[in-house]
């Protein structure tokens, strides 16, 4: 078999790994939160703590690659990725499982982006759409069949076979990169800026700790407070510091460029509102409807394949109307479909429920689209990989704070209603919070011009290409 697919199958196994991980955790927390004598709310900590390890390793993973070897360190990050989805199966409490799914986070910020950075030095150009097809095909399956694996694993098995499964596929990739995967590196890199890891890293993890632990009372509130003041000064620190050096861990000035700097932040806040459904959409369904895992996983993995299904009209889309256009309108049709999930009840069809979620799906998808590909319109390629490194750590973020905010909002409703527990009536509330941060991307994407990364989108090509109007 050719490079341009066999290489990017061994990626797709991490990246399926990683992605089905994700969903099927997000249908078995009220379960897992129950067999560890836990609040479910308090299991906002088990998602945050992965995706936040995410945003610290990201930014380091290409000079991992590119110092120890690009086969090794995928090797390496699959065994961490095992060893914390062993650790998750093995977790008595709350504060272990968190810490294990730290450890899972770890191993994912490096096994996916090196499994690309290997695609893209390991395939010849002519075959690179064709290799990165093959990878997407597992980013696309991995979450529609996450809900209802997990669903189906939970209900009639024990919840912690949904960390055993990680083991047999790891060992596949494990084997197939040792056999296919060259052990790529630069002969030239840049020192690794030691000093600003040590001061984004903690910043990145104290400040979402901080937002985290709040609510519950999970932390006493003085040691929340320390961690979101102790947080934001490292951050500010690292703000001054990434100016002074000249190979900044994460570089913020990319943001001058005005395509990724909408991106960025319009992307990010439109992510808080999406980031919080894996959490708050099972939680309404089985505590506040009363479904069982099965069931939820059956109407969540809806969504995903609404997902799957734009991708094949995405880019027509995008070459009739434009990126601004298509960003302005869809956030706001997006965010709506996200508050219409506060909406539903017990007695709601499930049919429609479905159907409501797929064609959410499909507008979450289309911006998602949107926002990926316009970020790198006036990048020059020197500097892409840092600003992947960027737009990964604040998509990793973003989805972070989704959580919190969401899991905020819900508590939020259920004091207001003067209630300890979360009933089915605090979920609407929850939803229309979240979806008026994601509508207030419309504020980011509105500055960008109207022909922005008209070359990306393919309309410069249809506007040169189409027949000139006879005199």
């Amino acid at each position: 078999m050719r490079p341009s697919r066999i290489v990017p199958l061994v990626v797709a196994t991490a990246l399926f790994m990683e992605n089905t991980d994700s969903t099927v955790i997000a249908t078995a927390l009220p379960t897992i939160a129950k067999s560890l004598g836990e609040d479910p709310i308090a299991l906002k900590l088990a998602l945050t703590s992965y995706l936040v390890s995410l945003a610290i390793f990201i930014p380091i993973s290409g000079w991992m690659a590119d110092r120890y070897g690009s086969r090794t360190v995928f090797r390496a990050a699959l065994c961490v990725f095992m060893a914390g989805s062993l650790a998750c199966a093995a977790s008595g409490g709350l504060a272990g499982f968190v810490a294990a799914r730290f450890l899972q986070g770890l191993g994912g910020a490096m096994m996916v982006p090196v499994g690309r950075l290997v695609i893209l030095r390991s395939v010849p150009k002519s075959e690179l759409v064709s290799a990165l097809a093959y990878l997407t095909i597992p980013a696309l399956i991995g979450p529609i069949m996450g809900p209802p694996l997990g669903g189906l694993i939970t209900t009639w098995l024990d919840w912690r076979w949904i960390f055993f499964i990680n083991i047999p596929i790891g060992l596949m990739g494990l084997v197939l990169a040792s056999l296919y995967f060259e052990n790529l590196r630069e002969p030239e890199r840049p020192p690794l800026d030691l000093a600003g890891f040590l001061l984004l890293g903690p910043g990145l993890a104290w400040v979402m700790l901080g937002l985290a632990s709040t609510g519950r009372h999970l932390l006493p509130d003085w040691v929340s407070w320390c961690c979101l003041g102790g947080g934001a000064a490292l951050l500010a620190l690292y703000f001054r510091h990434s100016r002074a050096v000249a190979h900044p861990v994460l570089r913020l000035d990319l943001m001058r460029f005005p395509t990724f700097r909408a991106a960025v932040t319009g992307g990010s806040l439109f992510r808080i509102g999406t980031g919080a459904i894996p959490f708050l959409l099972p939680l309404m369904l089985q505590i506040g409807f009363g479904l069982d895992p099965l069931q939820s996983g059956l109407i969540t993995f809806a969504a995903a394949a609404g997902a799957l299904f734009v991708k094949t009209i995405g880019p027509r889309i995008l070459r009739r109307f434009g990126f601004r256009r298509v960003m302005v309108t869809n956030a706001l049709a997006a965010a709506a479909f996200l508050a219409i999930n506060g909406a539903f009840t017990a007695q709601t069809p499930h049919w429609l429920i479905v159907s409501l979620l797929f064609l959410g799906g499909c507008l979450r998808s289309l911006q998602f689209t949107c926002v990926n590909a316009i970020a790198y319109a006036d990048i020059e390629a020197r500097d892409m990989s840092a600003g992947t490194s960027l737009a990964s750590v604040a998509q990793q973020l973003s989805l972070s704070l989704g959580v919190t905010l969401g899991a905020l909002a819900l508590e939020g409703a259920a004091a207001w209603h003067g209630r300890a527990a979360i009933a089915a009536q605090d979920f609407g509330p929850a939803f229309l919070a979240v979806a008026l941060i994601s509508a207030a991307s419309v504020f980011a994407f509105r500055t960008l011009a109207p022909d922005a990364g008209a070359e990306v989108s393919g309309q410069r090509i249809v506007a040169a290409t189409a027949p000139k109007p006879v005199a």
